[in-house]
């Protein structure tokens, strides 16, 4: 298998498909899942004649179950180093929640050349946690119980989350497919305890606003009406406020796993954005106000 090794020794695995002297897009998936999480998304853009790349964040997967590293500077810096081995220059980088954090603080730090655009689906910037700061973020006591749960019974939390919320499954009506289910936890099951439990703590408490601001490159910031892990008022249409060139696509009633659910949806509104022509997608779509200082 592929892997990529760190400063600190970590390996991390990756999986890397199609020419390499095609145009570059990078996935970064959701906690605590894999880069199997992409699969749907990476055979669509390689048929488009995509090079697509997606790694399996450090104590994740197929990768390094280390002891320490687990929050976003070191993710970022994983990253740094994935892209640094590969060469990659003029990247697409596209994350799902958690992953959409790492995309922030990666393309917010990264080498002059070395992207081209980001997306970020469903995910967790600007702030999750409330604070001060974030009178309107989830409370503290959430993040604590699934923090608990997980060190209760994680086989059984990593079934009750895509069969409920995650997929919105738990909605009336849902179409609910068990293979997602399945897939959902038998990603979960493959990484390590200790660093899905500290990345609660990075993907709920890290504050990536200056990293919006920082970024210089075309952002999608596309999320659902009806996620309920990443609530939609706090997240995409603060995050699409604070970046220079920012797009928000908002999907009316579309839940935290959309990519999955509505592929479709998501593919044409991604390859659009990715091609730099109108998106079609979503119920509204508008750019964020530039940023002025």
């Amino acid at each position: 298998m592929p892997k990529v090794t760190t400063s600190d020794g970590t390996r991390i695995f990756y999986k890397d498909w199609g020419p390499r002297d095609a145009d570059p897009i990078v996935f970064h998936h959701g906690w605590p899942l894999s880069a199997d999480d992409w699969d749907n998304q990476m055979l669509f853009f390689l048929a488009k004649g995509y090079r697509v790349i997606a790694h399996d964040r450090r104590g994740h997967g197929r990768s390094s179950q280390s002891a320490t590293g687990h929050e976003m500077d070191t993710y970022a810096a994983d990253v740094a180093a994935l892209t640094d081995a590969l060469d990659l220059k003029g990247a697409v980088h596209i994350g799902h929640s958690t992953g959409g954090g790492e995309v922030t603080r990666y393309v917010a730090r990264a080498k002059a050349g070395r992207v081209s655009k980001a997306v970020l689906v469903a995910a967790i910037p600007p702030v999750m946690v409330r604070k001060p700061s974030n009178p309107d973020g989830t409370p503290i006591e959430v993040f604590d119980g699934l923090r608990e749960a997980l060190a209760a019974n994680r086989a059984q939390f990593y079934i009750d989350l895509p069969t409920g919320p995650f997929y919105g499954f738990n909605r009336p009506g849902a179409q609910v497919s068990q293979g997602l289910i399945d897939n959902w936890w038998r990603q979960g099951m493959m990484g390590a305890a200790n660093a899905h439990y500290e990345c609660i703590k990075a993907f709920s408490e890290t504050d990536f606003t200056e990293d919006l601001k920082a970024i210089d490159v075309p952002v999608l910031v596309a999320h659902g009406t009806d996620d309920q892990i990443v609530p939609y008022p706090d997240s995409a249409p603060l995050s699409s406020a604070l970046l220079r060139q920012g797009t928000l696509q908002t999907y009316d009633g579309l839940p935290h796993g959309m990519l999955s659910t509505h592929p479709d949806i998501l593919n044409a509104d991604l390859l659009a954005f990715i091609c730099g022509e109108p998106l079609t997608g979503g119920a509204e779509l508008r750019p964020a106000m530039p940023m002025t200082a």
